[in-house]
């Protein structure tokens, strides 16, 4: 039996690089060679336990690689192809993806995300695509690995927050936590033409690279109130949007207070413990605000959409990789991330 190298969970605390069977290809998968991957603050919540997942599942879910077997059912595509797939991999056939629902394919919250969360992922040398035919985006030819290491995940989950939202021209949009989610919902929120945008950090290096992304005011929470900032910045009126990028109470406070009435607060951030809603940053739940969650779309056409952005030259997240690591030293990886030293933001792991 062929084995390959792949980081495995076996219990709250412990990720570990351990050997695995290089899965069989079934009528609808395909099965990539993993050229370039990455960690997640997801990741992160499994490894604490914040996240329950099966011991011996690996983990990953950020998938770039050349494809290196094909079930009969799939057309289209050759061996040896660059390929990406989105960390959610809708099956395109159920009512939740024809109702275009993709992230809960099946009818499950978080349905559609399967990789490291309720099948093996791709932080291995090799990884099972299911559903190929929907979910294999090709890479175009003058992209480089590393240039594509955003869009499975956090480029998808950074845009959808600005998406979500229904950011229009002209308006004024906060964006609490700039880590590589909000660095990339920031991003969105400049595509999608708003012409304000107030970032919150307490790191000034990703504050720095946030006015690259289009951000016009950045707010360190160090120096000063940032609720108390923002509305000086709107004269009182409050934002359009608030994103929230964190996934904590704090700041999921933080964006509720600065809501402008009928404003937006559009929520990323993974949250662990309880969660709850002070009456009176909502008027009582008579304001008209809407909160909104976004799990990142997936599929192949979000894929391509995301490549032709980047391939535009439009944004550019190269600078989101600070660190670089093979996978066989992935455990120093996790150490290095989990812990946030050295002004980590991504990690581009290789095999």
């Amino acid at each position: 039996m062929k084995t390959m190298k792949a980081a495995i969970f076996t219990q709250p605390g412990t990720i570990i690089l351990d050997e695995k069977p290089i899965p069989k290809v079934g009528p609808g998968d395909a099965l990539i060679k993993v050229t370039m991957t990455t960690i997640c603050g997801t990741d992160v919540h499994i490894l604490k336990g914040e996240y329950p997942v099966k011991p011996g599942l690996t983990i990953g879910h950020e998938p770039v690689g050349k494809i290196v077997e094909l079930g009969e059912a799939v057309s289209g595509y050759e061996v040896g192809q660059r390929v990406i797939a989105g960390a959610i991999t809708p099956c395109g056939q159920c009512f939740s993806c024809l109702d275009g629902h993709h992230s809960q394919c099946g009818g499950e919250a978080m349905g559609g995300w399967r990789f490291g969360n309720t099948i093996d992922g791709c932080q291995a040398e090799y990884l099972l695509v299911p559903n190929a035919q929907a979910n294999l985006s090709l890479i175009p030819d003058d992209l480089s690995d590393e240039q594509v290491l955003m869009c499975p995940d956090i480029m998808s989950t950074g845009f959808g927050g600005a998406e979500s939202a229904n950011i229009k021209i002209g308006d004024t949009v906060a964006v609490f936590a700039q880590g590589p989610i909000g660095l990339c919902a920031t991003a969105g929120a400049s595509l999608r033409g708003a012409t304000k945008i107030i970032v919150v950090d307490g790191i000034n290096e990703r504050l720095a690279v946030s006015k690259k992304l289009g951000a016009h005011h950045t707010i360190n929470f160090n120096d000063e109130d940032p609720v108390k900032a923002i509305m000086r910045l709107t004269q009182g009126r409050g934002v359009d949007v608030a994103i929230e990028a964190l996934g904590t109470q704090l700041t999921f406070e933080s964006c509720l207070n600065v809501l402008k009435p009928a404003g937006t607060l559009s929520s990323l951030g993974v949250y662990s413990g309880k969660l709850t809603m002070p009456l009176e940053s909502i008027a009582a739940g008579l304001g008209d605000h809407k909160i909104i969650t976004t799990l990142c779309p997936g599929g192949k056409e979000r894929m391509r959409r995301l490549m032709s952005v980047i391939a535009s030259g439009r944004i550019d997240l190269k600078p989101m990789v600070t660190h670089r690591f093979k996978l066989d030293d992935i455990e120093a990886a996790y150490d290095l991330f989990a812990n946030q030293r050295d002004g980590v933001m991504k990690i581009a792991i290789t095999p």
